[in-house]
């Protein structure tokens, strides 16, 4: 008997099927109707068709009212976050934390968020479990009006475990030419705001997870400190600024000239994204208090804080360099839109100054500098 006939002997009776090989389509189906509703609430006029189509349609007509529309579009994760969520198995919340990471990165330019689309990757097909994650990324969409057009949830058993999964999504947004936000906007003497995070956000919990497991603390461990357990901490939504942010943006008593979304890399490197060559943002450490959470991770790991503050956002989720004279209006108006905000520093002619505490040509970006100084406040 040749080889070929020797394996065939050990096929399956009725033969190998998508559902033997751990692809369940009945079970996508369903994940499909129990988030449509979610989805839909998502959508305004401009989108066009329903849920379950190969393309989602947005009806850009609008965009003939502006003089030089730019599109503005980002990508990204949620990182080794759903560690947690599925640890814990609450899958309702990682969805702000998708959009919170996306839509807020459009923002930063100062372009209006249109639309987006997700991608979940998992390793089986559980519907409750896959609608929740879809409830939780409409949810966040609506709240920060943008549409969610369209997605793909892909079953990959032997590639990911049955109760593991992972999401990335896409968004697009627009903004006129003469309103872009970023580094040609910046000049001395300008002010640089921080707008608080709720907690982690999405970033370092690859440390985060490191130091636990080297401590030995369970995610059911309560913290007096956090006032909840740390499973619970590290699954508070990311705060999603995108409202706040484009109410600031449009008022002009404001003067923004250019938003930093601190994601992975911290504070620092992500600030000096948005600064021009030849200008150095100084930024107080002690201008505002470490909430617990961070303070939690660097003492069970014992972490540098040179080494968390390139890798948590230490309570600064957002930052806003605005003109020296509006920093009133703007700190009295993000408090209005129930955003806490202070201020971290200045801006100021570059000195060539080099050390530990000055970050300069982060991410590949030949710009400007932000020097660090001072001690955190916990």
């Amino acid at each position: 008997m040749s080889g070929r006939h020797a394996q065939a002997a050990a096929v399956p009776t009725g033969g190998v099927t998508y559902a033997s090989a751990g692809v369940d389509t009945e079970a996508g189906d369903l994940a499909v109707e129990l988030m449509k509703d979610a989805v839909r609430a998502t959508h305004g006029p401009q989108v066009l068709g329903g849920v379950g189509g190969f393309a989602g349609l947005f009806d850009a007509s609008a965009l003939t009212r502006y003089r030089r529309p730019l599109l503005a579009t980002s990508t990204d994760g949620v990182g080794t976050k759903v560690a947690i969520a599925q640890a814990l198995d609450v899958h309702d919340t990682i969805g702000a934390d998708l959009v919170g990471m996306v839509v807020d990165d459009i923002v930063v330019v100062g372009a209006e968020p249109l639309f987006m689309t997700d991608y979940i990757a998992t390793g089986r097909v559980v519907p409750e479990r896959m609608a929740a994650v879809v409830r939780g990324i409409a949810a966040a969409c609506a709240e920060t009006g943008t549409a969610l057009v369209g997605g793909e949830t892909a079953e990959h058993p032997g590639l990911l475990g049955p109760d593991e999964y992972d999401v990335a999504g896409a968004a697009t947004g627009v903004v006129e030419a003469d309103d872009v936000l970023g580094p040609d906007r910046v000049r001395e003497g300008d002010v640089v705001i921080a707008m608080a995070s709720s907690g982690l956000h999405s970033n370092g919990y690859s440390l985060v997870r490191r130091v636990l497991e080297v401590s030995g603390w369970g995610l059911e461990r309560h913290v007096p400190e956090l006032g909840r357990t740390v499973g619970e901490e590290l699954l508070v939504p990311t705060r999603l600024y995108t409202r706040p942010c484009l109410d600031l943006a449009r008022d002009d008593a404001a003067g923004v000239h250019a938003y930093s979304h601190v994601t992975g890399g911290g504070l620092a490197a992500n600030l000096a994204r948005v600064l021009p060559k030849g200008v150095v943002a100084d930024v107080d450490r002690g201008a505002w208090q470490v909430p617990p959470v961070f303070a939690m991770v660097q003492e069970l790991g014992s972490v540098p804080w040179t080494d968390l503050e390139r890798t948590l956002n230490l309570g600064v989720g957002m930052v806003a360099v605005v003109d020296g004279a509006s920093v009133d209006h703007a700190l009295a108006r993000l408090e209005a839109l129930g955003v806490p905000a202070w201020v971290l520093g200045g801006v100021r002619a570059d000195d060539g100054a080099t050390g530990d505490d000055v970050v300069r040509g982060t991410k590949g970006v030949d710009a400007g500098a932000v020097s660090l100084r001072g001690s955190y406040r916990t």
